[in-house]
């Protein structure tokens, strides 16, 4: 992409921050989008794609021997931070920021919700495709410690339904919607979907409330440490622009930007 390009999807981006073309993130004051599409669980999925081995499949769960069923950050003595992005939104703006992460040399990793994939089958093998790491972040990103057993083990196997049909794998990790905590309960419920461990954060950027480029970049640039698992969001213009100078400031710091697995194996 030259320059012009790059200045011309920034622009854009900013232009959809101003017209308020945002998806709603993992605020627990913000609900799902009520018109989101619901279909009923099993059988093929129409939306995906036929794999093909010129791309790789999505990794297998994550398993970390030693560390706890719930992660929230990686080692402190090291030199990596894992910024994780919550899937959905304008997948314009999920392609741009990829694209501004990959020419920093920068791995992310993606918690996709499923009725976006199942809208964007497309965004996970772009993920892929870029060297990126991708998880299940709940089929409708519902407040989920709320809804009744069944019902949350459905919003999990739901999605990781989506992520096998579509990656050929459940995805490298699961992170409950709207909470950044999981209960008791809900770790269990990971486990019987097949991921060993759920993935938390211990810094949360604020962008899901779009508070504009500069706040993102100063929230993560002053809470950040080693080992720190950022909680971003796709869809939002203002974390689009605010990731360049994001990855400016961690390298200056001599921390680089990898994928939660790398960072905690």
């Amino acid at each position: 992409m030259t320059s012009l390009d790059r200045r011309t999807v920034l622009r854009a981006a900013a232009s959809a921050a101003a017209a308020g073309a945002f998806a709603a993130g993992c605020d627990p004051h913000r609900s799902a989008d009520a018109s989101s599409p619901v279909r009923a669980s099993g059988g093929p999925d129409p939306h995906a794609p036929g794999r093909s081995a010129r791309h790789p499949a999505a990794r297998p769960p994550t398993r970390a021997p030693g560390l706890p069923a719930e992660i929230a950050h990686g080692p402190r003595d090291g030199h990596a931070v894992a910024l994780t992005f919550h899937g959905r939104g304008d997948p314009a703006l999920g392609r741009a920021l990829l694209a501004e992460a990959e020419r920093a040399g920068a791995r992310i990793t993606v918690l996709a919700v499923g009725d976006w994939l199942d809208a964007h089958p497309e965004m996970a093998r772009r993920v892929l495709d870029g060297g990126h790491e991708l998880g299940n972040h709940t089929m409708h990103h519902r407040n989920i410690s709320a809804l009744p057993t069944d019902a949350a083990y459905a919003e999990i196997s739901r999605c990781a339904d989506r992520l096998r049909a579509l990656t050929g794998s459940i995805g490298s990790w699961f992170r409950p919607s709207q909470t950044q905590r999981a209960t008791p309960q809900l770790i269990q419920l990971a486990r019987r979907a097949g991921y060993p461990h759920v993935l938390s954060y211990d810094l949360d950027s604020l962008d899901a409330n779009d508070p504009g480029a500069p706040a993102v970049r100063r929230t993560v640039l002053d809470g950040v440490r080693p080992g720190s698992v950022v909680s971003l969001h796709l869809g939002h213009a203002g974390t689009v622009a605010a990731l360049p100078p994001i990855l400016d400031g961690l390298r200056r710091r001599g921390l680089r930007a990898v994928t939660t697995t790398e960072l905690v194996t």
